[in-house]
């Protein structure tokens, strides 16, 4: 048993679970957390509370931000929107084939490196941006590193609302990407229509791995199409299946009906197992 509450750097982003230690942040708090380049702003989008997993490999809650913490961190808000609007003339400048995606700024590098910029960025193929580079930096007056990111790391980044109505998973709570196939969508009965399988990134969507598993499952088990089955309304041939409901669609010999019965119903196993016991 411990306490966790969830923060978020931006609004209707990535959550980040900590514990809260003996703070008792509630929703909307500003708070201090713990990152690579020192304690960080972050509002609290889920008050601590006690939870029943074990919460000992969790980080902690620096403290509550105070004044100090709220400028410092409406400062570093307004280095970014400037560095963003420089890189986006730059770049049109340059003539380069560039997507800025999204822009971090570090006030003070940790080991007193002092200010730095990290501009991420898309674009069709590898670019050469040494020449950006530093006029960014003379622009800017502080160290700038360019990243170019993939197409999914783009939509984690950015955001946005899938087809399914909700927030995108990669946004939210996917921590890494798994191997994604067109076998995944085959599986699943799914039309091959890359707009309908395609995410906001243009690959493949992720979720076709969250069901692809029982898919697998039901049909190592389940009686093929075009089996014949002994169904409880009597003899058949399997036309269909319903992974879903767990049911599979067999047409009747009797009269060429069509009724939906459970898979147990009709695996040869289980009827086996009811004859011999």
């Amino acid at each position: 048993m411990g306490m966790l509450c969830a923060v978020s750097f931006n609004r209707y982003g990535r959550l980040f679970y900590f514990d809260p230690g003996e703070f008792r942040p509630g929703v909307g708090d500003r708070v201090l957390v713990p990152t690579d380049d020192g304690p960080e702003v972050a509002e609290c989008v889920w008050a601590a509370q006690w939870v029943s997993e074990e919460t000992e490999g969790f980080p902690r809650l620096v403290a509550m931000a105070a004044d100090d913490d709220l400028r410092r961190d409406e400062l570093l808000r307004k280095r970014k929107a400037e560095a963003k609007v420089a890189a986006k003339k730059l770049i049109r400048d340059h003539e380069l084939p560039m997507k800025v995606v999204a822009v971090d700024h570090v006030l003070d590098g940790s080991g007193g490196q002092g200010a730095r910029t990290t501009i991420y960025f898309t674009a069709p193929h590898r670019v050469d941006f040494r020449s950006l580079v530093r006029d960014l930096g003379a622009t800017l007056h502080c160290r700038v590193e360019l990243r170019q990111l993939s197409a999914r790391d783009s939509a984690r980044v950015q955001g946005g609302i899938g087809s399914c109505g909700r927030d995108l998973c990669c946004a939210t709570f996917l921590n890494d990407f798994e191997p994604v196939t067109i076998r995944m969508a085959k599986d699943q009965d799914l039309p091959l229509n890359p707009l309908r399988i395609s995410g906001a990134c243009g690959r493949l969507m992720c979720c076709l791995k969250y069901e692809h598993p029982l898919y697998q499952a039901f049909q190592a088990t389940a009686p093929a199409v075009g089996t014949r089955v002994t169904t409880p309304e009597g003899e058949g041939r399997v036309v269909g299946h319903s992974v879903p409901r767990d049911s599979v669609t067999v047409r009747m010999d009797a009269d060429g009906s069509r009724c939906s019965c459970s898979r147990a119903s009709v695996c040869g196993s289980r009827q086996a197992y009811e004859e011999r016991y």
